[in-house]
């Protein structure tokens, strides 16, 4: 028994591999970084659920391992058909073409292709506060009343050596102008300036159907831009997906394969969720597809609660498994221990610890 337990305390302290154990009896472990179920936490140093569930399996039957990095799956999925890595840890998800080229292990753990916007749960009034100062906002003010001061410009000019007690000479008389142009764009009618010239008539009819148009544009583009953010995206189903002008996702993933399948443009791939995840932030891209489970996880570790959120929607119910080259001998060994361990309490406990657990 203690023989046993130093066996597997070095086993721990060495990354799963003795000292002087040959490279024919060491397994080659193929890992990607993506927390929470890889986690890279130093040069060599990893965690995160899978790796906690392969080290208590490879140390029960007494194997050793060297992990090998990829940087995404898709590399993960070559290192295995060219004979580079014996096993790939990371929850790929299981297709049709690759149990044709690979053996895959029991599936270990289902989840979905979830659904993220930049638009963040928040306050209205906090909203329309943040938009009402923002500068798309104060652009809009400004054309605004650059037309009015144009039209009124253009009256005064018309106006002051046939109306001078309206239209008043000199510089001040901008401000008259100004005034009328105001009042009569807005329908108020005060009456307290009128043109008496048949130019400048002709110049206020021009302006008030002018004003009509103008007034109705901009009472919209003001209403859109002070609420643009104020409404959460409505996404009830995939069709839903086709209309958005941007999406990313994560290059080599399986919501990519997911989305490709079902003909919706993917306009932003990522090199990691982590990245896309930023973008979203940034709001360079509307919404963001990828493995549920990751997005939850990410968007809490990197406190991004305030700037994106997870929509209570997914897609394509997808089984995560090992995989392993086509006829692995060591696929013998490895179910009957995952099956055992995923049935046992202490992989319950190990769900809660990563937040992955529905209980």
């Amino acid at each position: 028994m203690i023989k046993q337990l130093s066996l597997l305390l070095i086993l721990a302290l060495s990354g799963g591999v003795l000292p002087g154990q040959t490279q024919e009896d060491t397994l080659r472990v193929g890992v990607q970084h993506e927390p929470p179920f890889v986690i890279k936490q130093g040069a060599d140093e990893y965690g995160g659920l899978c790796l906690d569930l392969w080290r208590s399996i490879a140390e029960e039957q007494g194997k050793f391992y060297e992990l090998h990095e990829y940087s995404d799956h898709l590399g993960l999925i070559r290192g295995l058909d060219f004979g580079q890595i014996d096993v790939a840890i990371n929850p790929i998800h299981v297709n049709e073409i690759r149990l044709q080229l690979l053996d895959v292990t029991q599936p270990f753990f289902v989840t979905e292709v979830g659904v993220a916007t930049s638009q963040a749960e928040r306050s209205q009034l906090g909203l329309f506060l943040s938009n009402f100062f923002s500068l798309d906002f104060l652009r809009i003010v400004l054309l605004l009343v650059l037309i009015i001061f144009v039209f009124g410009t253009i009256l005064w000019l018309a106006e002051r050596r046939h109306n001078r007690q309206q239209f008043r000479p000199g510089w001040i008389g901008l401000f008259d102008g100004l005034w009328w142009s105001a009042v009569t764009m807005t329908t108020v009618g005060y009456g307290d300036k009128a043109p008496k010239s048949r130019l400048g008539r002709v110049i206020a009819m021009v302006w008030m159907f002018t004003a009509i148009i103008i007034i109705s544009g901009f009472t919209a583009t003001i209403a859109s831009t002070l609420t643009v953010n104020s409404l959460s995206r409505t996404i009830e189903d995939i069709e839903d997906l086709r209309d958005l002008s941007t999406l990313g996702s994560v290059y080599a993933s399986s919501s990519e394969d997911f989305l490709r399948l079902n003909q919706i443009e993917v306009t932003q791939l990522y090199e990691s969720p982590t990245e896309a995840l930023s973008a979203l932030a940034r709001q360079e891209i509307e919404v963001l597809v990828y493995d549920q489970t990751v997005l939850d996880y990410q968007i809490n570790h990197l406190d991004l609660a305030n700037k994106v959120s997870l929509l209570p929607i997914s897609f394509n119910q997808q089984y995560r498994s090992f995989f392993l080259p086509k006829n692995s001998l060591e696929l013998e060994w490895i179910n009957p221990l995952l099956v055992r361990r995923i049935n046992e309490a202490s992989w319950r406990d190990l769900l809660r610890a990563y937040n992955l657990s529905d209980e």
